[in-house]
């Protein structure tokens, strides 16, 4: 079990994933570190969107609230004045609508990359994967890259069981894709997934807490 009982190194987060981003060298140039929008825990994430280091990525994830356009243009601006790469869950024509550099697509989804690669060849399109049968799956279809959790205990209502950076490790290994680190990494047990293989790491809470440090 991770100790926490000390403060987390200030930084840690982003510092571990550019280090894994440089080692990693996709071959499509991918952002290190992703944050993860989310209703519950994020209502408002566009404060934190301007609080990110230029470089990194943001995957706005509306699931159908009325403010989604709104949020999305929003972010849309954010990004273009912080040199983040936006992404979209989902929805093809939001992303159209922003300006987005991509979109991010669930496991059941993965399928449709093909098609919305067909219609946006320049978009970055990202997947979300569970086991090593989806990542194979997202590999085949020709994502940039698949978003592989629960990597550590997570206290998301939809985290399954950790995986532990280990096997985390070898299922990187074998993917035959660019893969991030989603669920539970944060400060604390961000260096842990060094030697991972990782192109970057994926978070929600992870990115308020590296937040809430810098600031204090």
């Amino acid at each position: 079990m991770l100790d926490r009982s000390s403060r987390p190194e200030k930084g840690a987060l982003w510092t571990v994933a550019q280090a894994l981003n440089r080692r990693a060298a996709p071959k499509r140039p991918l952002p290190p570190l992703l944050f993860l929008t989310d209703p519950q825990r994020t209502p408002d994430p566009v404060p934190i969107a301007e609080r990110l280091p230029s470089g990194a990525g943001v995957v706005y994830r509306g699931f159908g609230a009325a403010d989604a356009p709104e949020v999305a243009e929003r972010l849309a601006a954010v990004a273009r004045a912080q040199g983040l790469t936006l992404l979209i869950g989902v929805v093809e024509s939001l992303a159209e609508a922003c300006g987005a550099q991509g979109l991010h697509l669930p496991e059941r989804m993965i399928h449709r990359v093909p098609e919305i690669r067909r219609d946006h060849p320049d978009w970055v399109i990202t997947v979300a994967a569970h086991n090593a049968a989806a990542l194979r799956q997202a590999a085949e279809a020709g994502a940039d890259a698949a978003l592989l959790s629960t990597v550590f205990h997570s206290q998301s209502p939809s985290a399954g069981p950790a995986l532990g950076a280990d096997a985390f490790g070898r299922m990187v290994a074998e993917a035959g894709l660019p893969v991030y680190a989603l669920g539970g990494v944060d400060d604390f047990n961000a260096s842990h997934l060094s030697d991972s293989g990782a192109v970057g790491i994926a978070a929600v809470e992870g990115v308020i807490r590296m937040e809430a440090e810098e600031a204090g």
